[in-house]
Parts: C-alpha cells; sequence; structure tokens
C-alpha cells in the first residue's frame, strides 16, 4: 500500500471513530409504551405516542442495548405482546450480567432505597453503568428517570470512581438530523 492509499485509510478510519454510535441502554418501560394498547389516560398516551416517535426517528442514531434484566421484564403480561416486544429488540446488543453487575446492582438496592419488588430497577442502572453506556432511556420516574435518583446514583459512582450514564426519557433525547450523525 503506497503512502497516500495508507492516508486515505488513515482518515476514513478517524471518521469512522468519529461518527460512532453512542451507545445507549433502553429499559423496560420504553420497550412496554412501544408495544401496548394505546391507553386511555392522557398523559400515559402521549408517552406511547413519544416513545412511537423516538424510535422512528432517533433511533438509528444511537446504538442500542439490552440485557438479561430487560427480557425478564418483557416476556411477562400478555403473550402476543410479549412476543411483540421480544421481537423489537432481537437485534439489539445484550450486555451480559456478571459478579460486578450483581454486586453494584446490590449497591444500589440499599443505597437508593429501592425496594426489592422493584430490585430489577437497581440492576437495569447496574449493568449500563459496568458496561459504559452513554444512555439510560426510561419512562421509569420513580427509580430511574429521576432527578434525585440520578443525583444519588452520581455520588455513588464519583465515590467508587466510575462514570455515570445520562439518564432520560425519549422526550428529553430527541437529536436534530442535522447534528451530522
Amino acid at each position: 500500500m503506497g503512502a497516500e492509499t495508507a492516508n486515505i485509510y488513515i482518515r476514513i478510519k478517524e471518521q469512522n471513530l468519529m461518527i460512532q454510535k453512542q451507545q445507549i441502554y433502553i429499559e423496560t418501560s420504553v420497550i412496554s409504551y412501544l408495544v401496548s394498547r394505546m391507553s386511555s389516560n392522557i398523559v400515559l398516551a402521549a408517552y406511547q405516542q413519544i416513545t412511537h416517535l423516538w424510535w422512528n426517528s432517533q433511533l438509528p442514531y444511537y446504538q442500542p442495548f439490552t440485557s438479561d434484566f430487560v427480557i425478564e421484564e418483557i416476556t411477562k403480561g400478555d403473550p402476543e405482546l410479549s412476543k411483540e416486544r421480544l421481537k423489537i429488540i432481537q437485534k439489539f446488543n445484550r450486555l451480559p450480567v456478571n459478579d460486578d453487575v450483581i454486586e453494584l446492582g446490590n449497591r444500589y438496592l440499599r443505597e437508593l432505597s429501592i425496594p426489592r419488588k422493584a430490585s430489577l430497577d437497581a440492576y437495569h442502572l447496574a449493568i449500563s453503568v459496568i458496561h459504559g453506556m452513554d444512555f439510560v432511556l426510561s419512562w421509569n420516574f420513580r427509580h430511574m428517570a429521576n432527578a434525585f435518583v440520578r443525583r444519588k446514583l452520581e455520588i455513588i459512582n464519583a465515590d467508587i470512581g466510575i462514570q455515570t450514564p445520562i439518564i432520560c426519557t425519549p422526550e428529553e433525547l430527541f437529536k436534530e438530523a442535522k447534528d451530522g450523525q
């Protein structure tokens, strides 16, 4: 390979790195709002519509991830809807559960005061942190997309020297197509 060809190859490789998609962990509530019957509650119906709009226009800008925790939750409930939920995430990368995820999830359970019945919420956060996600997408205002939880999570993670992903709703994560990605 000549010097000119090598330089072109290096420039292409650098450009590809610059436009690499940000990684997003899509939590169960988003998938559930996407694949559900339209709610008669106007607020929930709005969240469902925002989710559909985000999914169709914004998802291509991100590299989506899921986990066994999401799979566990979306397989519950109506069997037909469960099949649909599984189908829409089948091509997503699945983050592996490991000892670090379990240990951090247990710490979050204690320090974020997440009740046992909602324990998977702590593990959603832990798996996204351990695997370095850029974003966690959620409609769970009680245990995730909540300013007080986010702040506590940042303090816990700073204490142990790890990065906290941006936790937000689909409504907060709209990216203009003209942004260049």
